[in-house]
């Protein structure tokens, strides 16, 4: 599946959710792990493990599986690796201590298609 797309719906299914903060950065040529990073708030633990679960569910239903992933135990901090898109779930106030957008302030911002009901 193409990337961008992959990402719009992760994005997608977040905002579904009701998961907040949702943004995807391109760290093409500054990341060795990946290609896309999308960065997103739960409200609390088991909201969290809600969203990964979803988007792991979701995304299997389109045949695309995670390579990994991490956290859902402790739930403050779920990583779905999905080798060039990796998604990073936190509970509010974790997202700041980590400032994953501060280590990759040098990736382009992504302009998400994210469709609002209204």
């Amino acid at each position: 599946m193409d990337q961008i797309k992959l990402i719009n719906i992760i994005a997608q299914i977040i905002y579904d959710k009701k998961g907040f903060n949702i943004l995807a950065l391109d760290v093409k040529g500054i990341s060795t792990i990946c290609d896309y990073i999308i960065i997103a708030e739960g409200n609390v633990d088991r909201h969290i493990r809600a969203i990964a679960n979803e988007v792991v569910q979701e995304l299997k239903e389109l045949k695309e599986k995670p390579f990994h992933v991490e956290g859902l135990q402790e739930s403050d901090w779920v990583v779905l690796d999905y080798l060039d898109v990796i998604v990073h779930l936190f509970k509010p106030g974790m997202r700041e201590i980590y400032a994953l957008e501060n280590l990759w302030k040098d990736g382009k911002i992504i302009d998400l298609k994210i469709k609002v009901e209204t």
